[in-house]
């Protein structure tokens, strides 16, 4: 049987890592095996996160939202695996990717803060290969799984935090700081399954930051992710359903 290259993006989206099994990893593995890694960013191998802005800081933020979320994703019955076991613990990037990679996740949703003179939050995903550490990736099957993972959480989000923050919308690594001299950034680049960043807000910003640091906007930010993530999962498995019956 030929693969398509359309197929091998639906197989990724399935939690499974291209090449396949000869059982071409049937739709329950969305439904019985969803895993979802959450990477809660900062302290990475630059000590960084710690900067107070408007009172709080986003490691404390990401951590917090970590939290939420997977108390969320645990009462669904799907499995979760953390990039951190606890909010201080410094986790290289690479060896976030390497977590999410073992654990043959269907998701990774790395959470971070954004700083500048923006406001609102926006997904971001690899739109090009790049090169860190001696490492080239990720590959074109992960960077189309990654941008319609990015679509389909989106979708989920932003009816829940429509009234609560800007959206702005879908971006490429290449837009970041640390992607734009890489290509991509160095999770995405040793990644091998879906890969969506998720800057919730930005902290510099007094409105985003008050929100941010609040037990109910730390909540509704876990929420709309949750929202997404469903989305994602019902997405994944009707695409691989429908190609799986051709």
């Amino acid at each position: 049987m030929k693969i398509t290259n359309q197929f091998k993006s639906i197989l990724v989206f399935a939690g499974c890592v291209f090449p396949p099994t000869a059982a071409l990893c049937q739709v329950q593995q969305t439904k019985s095996h969803f895993v979802v890694c959450i990477d809660p960013g900062h302290p990475s191998e630059v000590n960084s996160g710690y900067t107070v802005q408007n009172g709080t800081t986003e490691t404390h933020v990401d951590w917090e939202v970590a939290m939420r979320l997977k108390k969320l994703l645990d009462a669904q019955g799907i499995r979760v695996v953390l990039t951190r076991e606890i909010e201080h613990e410094v986790t290289r990037n690479k060896d976030r990717a390497l977590i999410a990679n073992g654990a043959h996740a269907s998701l990774m949703i790395r959470l971070h803060c954004d700083a500048g003179a923006s406001t609102g939050y926006a997904l971001y995903y690899p739109d090009r290969q790049g090169t860190a550490q001696g490492k080239t990736g990720p590959s074109p099957q992960i960077i189309n799984a990654s941008e319609a993972a990015a679509g389909y959480l989106l979708e989920g989000i932003k009816p829940i935090l429509q009234r609560h923050l800007v959206c702005g919308g879908i971006r490429g690594e290449t837009k970041t700081l640390i992607g734009s001299k890489q290509g991509a950034l160095t999770g995405s680049i040793f990644s091998q399954v879906p890969v969506v960043t998720m800057e919730m807000v930005v902290l510099s910003n007094p409105k985003d930051a008050a929100f941010a640091k609040t037990d109910a906007g730390q909540s509704l930010l876990a929420q709309a992710i949750a929202a997404g993530i469903a989305v994602y999962r019902l997405k994944a498995t009707a695409s691989l359903s429908a190609t799986t019956l051709r």
